[in-house]
This record gives C-alpha cells, sequence and structure tokens, in this order.
C-alpha cells in the first residue's frame, strides 16, 4: 500500500510543477518577444525491492519555443522587431551580455536606451547613449539615427547601431530574469542577416488555447492521483479493521 501512496504522491507532485511552468507561461502570454516554456513527463521506475514493472512520472524541461510571435504593428518609433531569427542584446543587471526579442525599448532621462524591463541595450561598442532629440529612428540594421534637438529635420546623425546576434537556439540557455545567454558564457557576435522591423512588436509565442486546455488536463491529472492517496488511505483503513476484528 506504501508503493501505491508514494507513485500516487510523486505523481501528483510532478504534475504541480508541470501545472506552474504552464500557468508561467500563461501569464506571459502578453509579454512582449517571450518565449513558452516546454516541460515533458518522463518515466521511472522505482529503485528497490518490488515488481520491475513499478514506476512513477518526473517532470522536467524540456527547453523552450523557439517559434516566432506574430508582428503587431504600432507605429512607435522606438519599437522594433525582429523579422526572422535573431535577437537584440542587451546588459543584464549582473553587467553580462543577454539576449532578447522584446523590442519595446525606451530612452530614460539620462539618454541611456533601455528594454522595458530596463536592461541597457548593447551597440557594436558598448551601451548605446542617445543625445537630446527632435525624432528618432531604427533601422532595419539595427543603426539609431536622430535629429538632434533644435536641428531641422535635414540634420540626420547616427548614433550607433544596436548588437543583433544569431545563435542557433541549442546554445541560448534562459535565465531567471528571463533573458537568453550563451551556454558556454561567451559573447556572440554581431550577424549582419538580423534585421529589424521599426514600429513593430513581436507578441509572445504562446498559445492561449492550448496553454488553457492543458492547464485543465493538468488540473484533473492532479485530482487523479489525489482520489489516488485517498483510496489507498481507506483501503488500509479497512486492511487494519480486518485485522483487529480477526
Amino acid at each position: 500500500m506504501d508503493r501505491l501512496v508514494y507513485v500516487a504522491m510523486s505523481g501528483a507532485k510532478e504534475t504541480l510543477r508541470a501545472q506552474a511552468s504552464n500557468n508561467h507561461n500563461l501569464a506571459n502570454a502578453n509579454t512582449n518577444g517571450f518565449r513558452a516554456d516546454l516541460s515533458a513527463f518522463q518515466t521511472q521506475n522505482v529503485v528497490g525491492a518490488g515488481l520491475a514493472s513499478r514506476a512513477y512520472a518526473t517532470s522536467d524541461s524540456a527547453g523552450w519555443d523557439a517559434s516566432s510571435g506574430s508582428l503587431d504593428a504600432t507605429g512607435r518609433d522606438l519599437d522594433v522587431a525582429i523579422k526572422g531569427p535573431g535577437w537584440i542584446a542587451v546588459q543584464a543587471s549582473d553587467g553580462t551580455e543577454a539576449y532578447t526579442r522584446a523590442g519595446d525599448l525606451r530612452v530614460d532621462p539620462s539618454g541611456a536606451l533601455l528594454t522595458a524591463a530596463g536592461n541597457t541595450v548593447l551597440g557594436d561598442s558598448g551601451p548605446i547613449t542617445v543625445p537630446p532629440y527632435s525624432s528618432i529612428h531604427i533601422g532595419g540594421d539595427g543603426s539609431v539615427s536622430i535629429v538632434p534637438r533644435g536641428q531641422s529635420a535635414m540634420t540626420i546623425s547616427t548614433i550607433g547601431r544596436i548588437k543583433l546576434v544569431n545563435p542557433p537556439a541549442s546554445e541560448l540557455t534562459r535565465g531567471s530574469d528571463g533573458l537568453f545567454r550563451d551556454t558556454s558564457g561567451s559573447e556572440q557576435s554581431s550577424d549582419a542577416s538580423v534585421h529589424l522591423m521599426s514600429g513593430t512588436l513581436e507578441s509572445s509565442n504562446v498559445n492561449i488555447a492550448e496553454t488553457m486546455a492543458n492547464m485543465i488536463e493538468l488540473a484533473r491529472s492532479y485530482e487523479v492521483q489525489v482520489k489516488a492517496m485517498k483510496t489507498a488511505e481507506d483501503t488500509a483503513a479497512s486492511s487494519s479493521k480486518l485485522l483487529q476484528s480477526s
């Protein structure tokens, strides 16, 4: 009976882990550039005395979904989306180089070009700083051009170029801050084949309908595991009564 309880308990625990990952995806369904987490159940044999057929399930991360989200026009000068594969290089809070697909950028009062999450956008030669301007434009190659404040519209100055990289998905891992990094810890080189679309944002690649259906399925699976534990408890109690009466 203890084996039944153990298998049901471990199944319930792993189902909760899968539900947490699924709910994390659902919570980020409206996060620009978000890549959905993938999880999968695996069968593990129970080690120790007992039948070789005894097994339980584990929920493990299967990486992340590398497919692109939809591109939505915003018309905002500082909104950019990567057309096809590629990443925008940013500086993480720990000072390391990291990568994101979220292109909702802004300029803070000190002139630093930041993502909506507050990470500094990197150029080919370091963080990009934007002088006071009356208008700004980000080109398809990542070049940032401005019309300086007080100058005519004919006076256009290129102040830098956003670092765009294109490493294989297998070489990237997601950190707890939501940013991606090279698995080896090194910095990627710029890739001229990566192109931006100005006035556009990439949405999350989370399929809301599929994620909602998965949430319901996981909830039902959890209920089954809890019922199995309850059945084991009732069976053990009945067995005890029979032993006492005999």
